[in-house]
């Protein structure tokens, strides 16, 4: 009774954190929408995390999932502590980390229920593996080319690389 409680807590906290990311990705970069969502999404994956761990002690096997889990959750703490504190080049760092956040927490889904779900219990189990950084990936760079300007470096810093050799 208390395995599949914290079952069906894992399941929802996993629900709400792919709504909410899914918003935060889709809403406009501004105050509002996407700063609540990500934070709804940060607080949702901490409960799957959490769970997580308490599920692979009813279920050990399940132990290997904890690794894309805890890089899901590893990455969207530095992509919201890189918004919060806006070190250098903080939009950049936001954005791939909380990317790899959500490529992370759908890999470690379609691992655990691939074999189950239509359509894709067609493919071999090692895509479940690649296909969410696969589809990621692009939208990654996508949105890095849409928000991040490119870096614009000094007269100074390019005459200086010029007489280095380093750029």
């Amino acid at each position: 009774m208390l395995e599949e409680a914290f079952i069906v807590g894992h399941i929802g906290f996993g629900l709400s954190a792919v709504i909410a990311g899914a918003v935060a990705m889709l809403a406009p970069k501004r105050r509002g929408r996407h700063p609540r969502a990500g934070v709804v999404y940060l607080g949702a994956l901490s409960g799957v995390a959490a769970t997580a761990i308490v599920i692979v002690d009813f279920r050990p096997h399940t132990a290997f999932l904890l690794l894309p889990g805890g890089l899901a959750a590893a990455a969207a703490g530095l992509g919201y502590l890189a918004r919060r504190v806006r070190w250098r080049g903080w939009l950049g760092h936001h954005i791939v980390a909380m990317a790899v956040s959500y490529i992370a927490l759908l890999t470690a889904f379609y691992v655990d229920n691939g074999p189950r779900l239509p359509l894709w219990k067609l493919l071999p189990a090692i895509s479940f593996w690649f296909l969410p950084a696969a589809i990621g990936t692009p939208i990654l760079l996508r949105a890095l080319f849409h928000h991040v300007p490119p870096r614009r470096l000094s007269r100074d810093h390019l005459d200086r690389s010029r007489r280095t050799g380093e750029l």
